[in-house]
């Protein structure tokens, strides 16, 4: 069996394709990789700009047709950052559907991290120890750590070589004023998860994607070593590192790409990265760091296959039947439950502070509960129409211990979840009862929500609270993350809600 994955990253698009040999091993049948460079200006103006779509687009298209030339049984593609951040992400993943003919996914970078470590784990030989890896890519920097059994922690920072390159602007060479200014965004950025990983603790760091290793190979010719085309394993101390930052951050980009090791492609940010890196290392006490050729992609496989190879095993979570029943739909699907469970969290916070607006009751609260768990199924089937291809699934899973009313409220839950919300105009929606248009208005309305104020993802939206007056609803959002696409895709999908309760919704940073 051959499979092909795609990661569509922030800075480069990559794509590898093994030859399945059994659960446990894969063998790589070529490798291939692209400096599509998606990202650039996303982190500022929040938009992949049009060339970079085409050619993204384009780059995908001829990893396909290179796919298709070695016959391989399944293509994984998933979008990271600069997609996941993008207010046009979804348009760009809907081009990739129809002008390259496959099915991407959008991870989240808590995902991300987990892929990143799975392929590392297998990349190198872990004694009896615990590892921090860190992942620094284009738009954010993943840090996971765990040992040859499991994960302890896992998250993703807003830092990247072109989202530093957009926070900057526009400079070759960057004074001592402005590095020390780019350190303390570097420290204020980090500071929850370095101080969650200091507290977790580890024994070894090890580093991975094209910075760090580019980074790491400009060091060990720098010591005199021939460059290795692949670095797995290899050392490198901080303070070599310490030495090439300073190197890096005095010099122009064409002085950049003429250091041995440092390609032309990266001159741009690498110097960025490498600030970056040390920062990191240093706020977390490290004086060393091994090099793993492992990357998302590898992950990507490796999940692949654990999760195919294995039958899905019997749900013992869940406090009823019906949420069992969910679960499993979910499982079946691939649906990352973490992400549905915050969803669910928010939905609730919504529901119940709510409440006296409203007036339903705890049979409405569960149905939103359990609508939270799998409104989105339908990915597994395309990313066009997924809320359609949801419904269609609901509908024919036979769901347990639910009525034949309330899987059709469920479905039409999933189907109005995004895009436009219940309309007179949709000839489904007109077969509604009354009392069924009533419930589904109000629990799609919070339901569009709660799933807006997870945009990107991440989880980082963690209570919200309600405050009304006459005509508006001010909702109040806290977390500890920049939450402005969370505020504006909630925002824009407010309008059911809103038309519900017959107020203006205005949410903000609380």
């Amino acid at each position: 069996m051959n499979i092909a994955a795609i990661d569509i990253g922030t800075n480069s698009i990559h794509m590898i394709i093994v030859k399945v040999q059994s659960r446990t091993h894969f063998d790589i049948l070529m490798q291939e990789k692209s400096m599509v460079k998606l990202g650039v200006g996303v982190f500022s103006n929040k938009e992949l700009s049009k060339e970079a779509m085409d050619l993204g687009v384009a780059t995908v298209q001829r990893y396909v047709q290179l796919a298709d030339q070695y016959g391989v049984d399944d293509i994984i593609v998933s979008a990271t950052s600069a997609t996941r951040e993008a207010k046009n992400g979804r348009e760009f993943l809907d081009r990739l559907i129809h002008e390259a003919g496959i099915s991407p996914q959008l991870i989240s970078g808590k995902e991300e991290a987990k892929l990143i470590f799975l392929a590392v784990r297998e990349a190198i030989a872990l004694k009896k120890e615990k590892i921090l890896v860190i992942d620094i890519g284009g738009g954010s920097t993943e840090a996971v750590i765990g040992d040859q059994n499991q994960i302890f922690y896992g998250n993703s920072m807003k830092l990247g070589v072109l989202r530093l390159l957009d926070y900057i602007g526009d400079q070759t060479k960057i004074d001592d004023k402005a590095q020390e200014e780019l350190k303390a965004h570097i420290k204020q950025a980090a500071s929850s998860v370095l101080a969650k990983i200091n507290q977790t603790g580890f024994d070894r760091v090890i580093g991975t994607s094209g910075t760090i290793r580019a980074l790491a190979e400009a060091c060990l010719v720098k010591a005199d070593n021939p460059a290795p085309e692949i670095v797995n394993a290899e050392t490198v101390q901080l303070k070599s590192l310490v030495k090439l930052r300073d190197r890096l951050l005095d010099a122009s980009p064409k002085e950049r790409g003429e250091i041995p090791g440092i390609s032309s492609n990266r001159a741009d940010a690498i110097h960025l990265g490498a600030l970056l890196l040390v920062e990191i290392l240093t706020q977390v006490n490290a004086s060393a760091l091994t090099i793993s050729d492992a990357s998302l992609r590898d992950g990507m496989i490796i999940n692949h296959i654990e999760k195919h190879g294995l039958q899905i095993e019997e749900i013992s979570q869940g406090k009823n039947l019906k949420e069992k029943s969910c679960l499993r739909l979910a499982i079946k699907y691939d649906t990352d439950l973490t992400e549905k469970k915050h969803v669910l969290g928010i939905a609730l916070q919504l529901f119940d502070q709510l409440k006296h607006l409203h007036g339903a009751d705890n049979y409405e609260r569960e149905l939103v509960s359990y609508a939270s768990l799998i409104y989105d199924i339908g990915l597994f089937v395309a990313f066009q129409d997924y809320h359609k291809h949801s419904r269609y699934l609901i509908n024919n899973s036979q769901l347990r211990g639910f009525t034949n009313d309330e899987v059709l409220l469920l479905g039409h839950l999933a189907r109005y979840h995004r895009k436009k919300g219940p309309n007179k105009n949709h000839k489904k929606y007109r077969k509604l009862e009354k009392y069924q248009k009533k419930r589904l208005n109000l629990l799609a309305g919070i339901l569009r929500v709660a799933i807006g104020l997870d945009k990107t993802k991440n989880q980082w939206v963690q209570n919200i609270y309600c405050q009304e007056n006459e005509n508006q609803l001010l909702i109040k959002v806290f977390g500890e993350e920049n939450m402005d696409l969370e505020i504006w895709e909630a925002q824009r999908y407010s309008n059911t809600l809103g038309k519900y309760l017959k107020k203006e919704i205005v949410l903000m940073v609380g």
